[in-house]
Order: structure tokens, then C-alpha cells, then sequence
């Protein structure tokens, strides 16, 4: 029998915060440190996932499969194809940098009421959730995906309501019930869309009669499992409801700017760069292998939906005051352009909704994070509360510049390669839906402009004449997440090699072929 390794990848983590959550409560450094180390070796068999992928091999490789209740056909199923690897691999990058990032956002801290915050506590949780979301990216089994996708909402909960954001203008009252309030609004939109799911799930194994992926997929090509048209549809929209409230999508979306703005930078990160992506990843997985029909009738609307994602979260994050929040609504945006991507139903649009994934989830992890260093130092979230801060903080400025830049898909930086893709996609079938998504793209260079504008140049103020630039914790999280944002910006060929064939094997699942371009013959 050969080794486990996508269980080890994700037990590692679990493991992890076990024992981080065991440390005694004076050790609190000690604690840290066990979950940096956990992180970085996580990191490193994910590294050995990946290196293990063969593109050019079967669909779904490294896979295991044990009997786990009989009774009801769930078996413990995991495997990984070129999207669910280059997923796991994202996961595994961004949590080290989320752990040093977020270093001190839980030491104890007594002012007035102010309570003892559990420094074990959030980072067990942090491992907790890397856990549950790379099973996620791995599980083949529908019933094992659906309780780790519905699991990892606990771990986030205490998160965004435990050990929120104390850069808040409220007073400590107020914050807490603003933090109860986010993490509660989070909790009940994605138990409400996992209640629905569940429901579809139980449909699923009514007609198949079994939760294995790829067995369901194989009788539907081969003719032996037949579903009628209406029940295939609504378990698609049973399915799909889940997974855009976890994407999220408007107008499931209001959940996302609570939270973002509540908690943590670090947490913040790991709500958009992380979590989220189980939802986009899903539609991927689930959606169009499981209801390929189904998804094709939904198609229309899904896409208006996704307009309305892009151009809404664009707008409003051009008028907005407080930094996080700018950029949760940017994320509503980008998860627009995701979802564009996928049900445009090319090559181009998937292969640049799933580079896309990855890509965002490390320039949001840039820009969040940066100012997450920023805000610290002011001690206020509010745009208005900055100025000059380029001249105090030469170092702090440029990376938030580049994070920026790669939120507007500047071209060389990651994002550019999967915007551009997306388009192209949209274009080849929908050319109206590609042109009303391009001024998605306008909007972004205004908020990022205006915000680094606002907050970066101009006059110094009183209140950021004395701010320390970046310090060596802090360059050790971002410098790594710069040089990727440029790398796969210039040379994206790795990840797309990667994920390329699963695209292909998806669009056979739907029966789509890519359109041929209509080239007026030469006279």
C-alpha cells in the first residue's frame, strides 16, 4: 500500500492544531512557532504533490479509497486533478505567510474590559482551517466534500468573532458587537446555503445511489444512470446555491465586506484567498461534472449574475472609506470575473478562471496583508486617516503599490494572464458579456489609483509622520508574495501546463467545444 499523501497533507494541519491548541497557555511563543513550523512542512508535501502531478496522466491521480459507511455508500474518496493540485498548492503557500503576518494579532491584551485573547486558540484555528479546506480541494466523495465544506465554518466563526480587528474607531463595545455581528452574518448565509446543499445531496444519492464522483460521472457517459431533466436542474441549483453564497456571488454576497472588515488582516486573507475558493473550485468540480446539462441551461443567468458581481463590487469599492472593506468588494469583483470564466464554456475562460484563482489569491494576499501592516501602524482603517505616507515609508508604499497594481491586473503581474484569459473566453461566445466585463477592469484602476492616491502621496499628516516602515517579519511575508505576483506575471506557462488538461477534460464532461473563429476568407 502505498503512502497517503493527500490524507497526510491535510491530517498535518489537523495535527498541527491539536497541539498547538495543547500548548500551555504561558508558552505562547512557543505556540507560534509549532504552528509556523507545521505550515512550512504542510507546505512541503504539498510541494511533493505537486511534484508528483503528471499533467499528461490520469484525470485524478495520488487517489485513495476506503469503505467508510457501507450502509449509505460513503466512501472516504480523495484525489487530486491539475485544478485541485494547483489549489492545494495555493492553500499550503498562503498559510505560513497568514501565521508570520498575523504574529502578534492574539497576545494577551488587557485595556479596561478588554478580554485575554487565546494566542493558542488562533492559531490552532488557522491550521484547523487549512485542514478542512485542502480535504476540500482532494475529496472525490460528494457526502465527504459536503462536511468539510460545512466543517471549515466553525474554525472561520471564532475567527471573525473572536479575535477581530483592534484597528477600529468604535470603542471596544462596540467593536465586539460589530465582530459578533460579521461573524454571525457569515455563519447563518453558508449554513443556509449548506442546508440547501445537503438537501441536493441526499437528492443525488436517491437517483445514483452513491456519493462517488467519478463513478456517477462514469454512468452518466456510459448511459446507465439516467436523470430526468427537472431533477438534474434542481439539484443543480441545490449545489450551485451553496457554492455562490461561499463564492461569493451577488446578491449572496453581503456576508463578505462584514467579515472581511471585522476580522484580522491575516483572517481576512484567509476568508478571500482561501476559503472562498472552495466555492468557485466547486462549481468546477461538482457543477458541470455532475449536471452538465443543467448547467448549461443555467448558463445565461449565472453570467448576468457574474456582470452584476464585477460591475457592483467594482463601484462600490470606488466609494469606499474604509481600506478592507475596499478591498472585499475588489474581491467581489475579481470572484465575478471567476465565475465568468467558468460557465463561459471555453478552454480559454476556464483555463484563466482557474489561473485566476490562484493568481488572486496571492495579490490579495499581497494587498491585504500590506495594509493590514499599515493599519496597525495608524490604528484606523478609515482612508481619509492617511497621507504621505510614501515619504515616512518608502518600502511599506512601493509594496502596496505593486499589491495594487496586481488588483488592477496591471500587465506583468499575475492577475493580467487570467483577466486576459477570462475575456478572450467571454468574448469567443458572448461577445456583449465580454464587453460590459472590460469596464470591470476600468473601475479597478480607479479605486486602486484613487486609494493608493489618497493614502500614499500628498502632504504628510501629523498622525503617520513617525511610522516605521516595513520590518523584517514583515518583508519576509510580502517579499515572497511580490516576487510570485511578477514571476507567474511574466512566465505563467507552470501553473497553466498544470491545470490545462483538467480544463480539457471538464469541457468533454459538458460536451463543449470551443467555437471556431469565423476568419473571412482572404479575396
Amino acid at each position: 500500500m502505498s503512502f497517503p499523501l493527500l490524507t497526510a497533507t491535510a491530517a498535518l494541519p489537523a495535527i498541527g492544531a491539536i497541539a498547538t491548541a495543547a500548548v500551555p497557555a504561558a508558552q505562547r511563543v512557543a505556540a507560534k512557532w509549532l504552528a509556523l513550523l507545521v505550515s512550512l512542512a504542510t507546505l512541503v508535501l504539498a510541494a511533493i504533490v505537486l511534484v508528483r502531478f503528471d499533467p499528461g496522466g490520469n484525470r485524478y491521480q495520488l487517489t485513495e479509497s476506503h469503505a467508510w459507511i457501507k450502509d449509505f455508500g460513503v466512501r472516504y474518496e480523495l484525489g487530486v486533478d491539475g485544478i485541485g493540485v494547483a489549489l492545494v498548492a495555493l492553500t499550503a503557500l498562503l498559510i505560513p505567510f497568514v501565521i508570520l503576518a498575523g504574529w502578534h494579532d492574539a497576545d494577551p491584551q488587557e485595556t479596561g474590559s478588554r478580554r485575554w485573547r487565546p494566542t493558542q486558540g488562533f492559531f490552532a484555528l488557522i491550521l484547523g482551517v487549512e485542514a478542512m479546506v485542502i480535504i476540500s480541494f482532494e475529496a472525490t466523495d460528494v457526502f465527504l466534500f459536503y462536511i468539510f465544506f460545512e466543517a471549515m465554518l466553525i474554525p472561520m466563526y471564532f475567527l471573525i468573532g473572536g479575535f477581530g480587528d483592534r484597528a477600529h474607531e468604535h470603542g471596544d463595545d462596540a467593536a465586539a458587537t460589530q465582530r459578533s455581528y460579521a461573524a454571525v452574518k457569515f455563519l447563518l448565509y453558508n449554513l443556509v446555503g449548506g442546508l440547501i446543499m445537503l438537501a441536493a445531496v441526499i437528492g443525488l444519492y436517491v437517483v445514483a445511489g452513491n456519493f462517488s464522483l467519478q463513478e456517477i460521472v462514469q454512468a452518466r457517459a456510459n448511459g446507465s444512470l439516467h436523470m430526468a431533466t427537472s431533477t438534474e436542474r434542481w439539484l443543480f441549483l441545490g449545489f450551485f446555491f451553496a457554492f455562490a453564497v461561499k463564492a461569493p456571488l451577488w446578491p449572496l454576497h453581503t456576508w463578505l465586506p462584514n467579515a472581511m472588515g471585522e476580522a484580522t488582516a491575516p483572517v481576512a486573507v484567509l476568508i478571500t484567498a482561501v476559503v472562498d475558493k472552495v466555492g468557485t473550485f466547486a462549481m468546477l468540480r461538482f457543477c458541470l461534472q455532475l449536471f452538465p446539462e443543467a448547467s448549461k441551461w443555467a448558463t445565461p443567468v449565472i453570467l448576468v449574475l457574474a456582470l452584476i458581481s464585477i460591475i457592483y463590487g467594482a463601484l462600490l469599492a470606488v466609494g469606499q472609506r474604509d481600506i478592507k472593506r475596499l478591498v472585499a468588494y475588489a474581491s467581489i469583483s475579481h470572484f465575478g470575473f471567476i465565475i465568468l470564466g467558468i460557465f463561459a464554456m471555453t478552454s480559454q475562460g476556464q483555463s484563466g478562471a482557474t489561473l485566476y484563482m490562484v493568481n488572486h489569491g496571492i495579490s490579495t494576499a499581497a494587498l491585504m496583508l500590506v495594509a493590514g501592516f499599515l493599519i496597525s501602524r495608524r490604528g484606523s482603517r478609515l482612508i481619509a486617516d492617511y497621507g504621505g505616507v510614501q515619504k515616512v515609508a518608502p518600502v511599506l508604499a512601493g509594496t502596496f503599490l505593486i499589491g495594487g497594481l496586481a488588483t488592477l491586473s496591471l500587465p506583468g503581474l499575475a492577475p493580467f494572464v487570467s483577466e486576459f484569459l477570462v475575456l478572450v473566453g467571454a468574448f469567443e461566445r458572448y461577445p456583449a458579456v465580454g464587453i460590459v466585463a472590460t469596464f470591470g477592469i476600468v473601475l479597478a484602476a480607479l479605486y486602486t489609483l484613487v486609494l493608493y492616491q489618497r493614502t500614499m502621496t500628498g502632504p504628510v499628516k501629523a498622525e503617520v509622520a513617525e511610522m516605521p516602515d516595513l520590518r523584517v517579519r514583515e518583508l519576509l511575508v510580502v517579499a515572497p508574495l511580490i516576487a510570485l505576483l511578477i514571476f507567474l506575471g511574466v512566465y505563467p506557462k507552470p501553473v497553466t501546463d498544470i491545470v490545462n488538461p483538467a480544463v480539457q477534460q471538464t469541457m468533454s464532461d459538458v460536451h463543449k467545444t470551443d467555437p471556431k473563429p469565423e476568419v473571412e476568407a482572404a479575396k
